[in-house]
């Protein structure tokens, strides 16, 4: 069993089970301490390389995801490894698609769709998830 992340890492967000997600900007240097053991990368274009596992969600800077049903395979992925596993969420800049992404695990561990984006923007970034159609697509992740 890998270890997952301190409460007090930079970027990590704890959901209502306890889970420990980090989320953070690709375009800034990787934080000091532990690194991830998997990552969800939320890219227009394909990630650069790293040293541990990653899965790539195609998703263009302030749009939505390319696939749904990928996305929900991905973040559903993701939130059940966090219970054991160090998992980042990281797009560009780190609020718009991040925030959303954590928004949509906030969903999958039993936050009511409607509140997620200010739990994520309470518990992580109160800027995060940018746009309308971003706090649209969480609130219908689920559904």
């Amino acid at each position: 069993m890998t270890e997952t992340w301190r409460a007090t890492d930079p970027g990590v967000l704890r959901l209502p089970s306890g889970r420990l997600v980090r989320g953070r900007a690709l375009r800034r240097p990787l934080p000091a301490g532990p690194t991830p053991t998997y990552a969800v990368y939320l890219l227009g274009k394909q990630p650069p390389e790293v040293p541990w596992e990653v899965r790539w969600l195609r998703w263009p800077d302030f749009r939505l995801p390319s696939s749904h049903t990928q996305a929900q395979a991905i973040l559903g992925e993701a939130w059940g490894r966090a219970d054991a596993e160090r998992v980042e969420i990281a797009c560009g800049g780190g609020r718009g698609r991040t925030g959303t992404a954590l928004a949509c695990l906030a969903v999958l561990d039993g936050v009511p769709a409607d509140q997620a984006v200010e739990f994520v923007r309470g518990n992580y970034d109160h800027r995060a998830v940018e746009t309308p159609w971003q706090s649209r697509y969480v609130r219908r992740f689920a559904g």
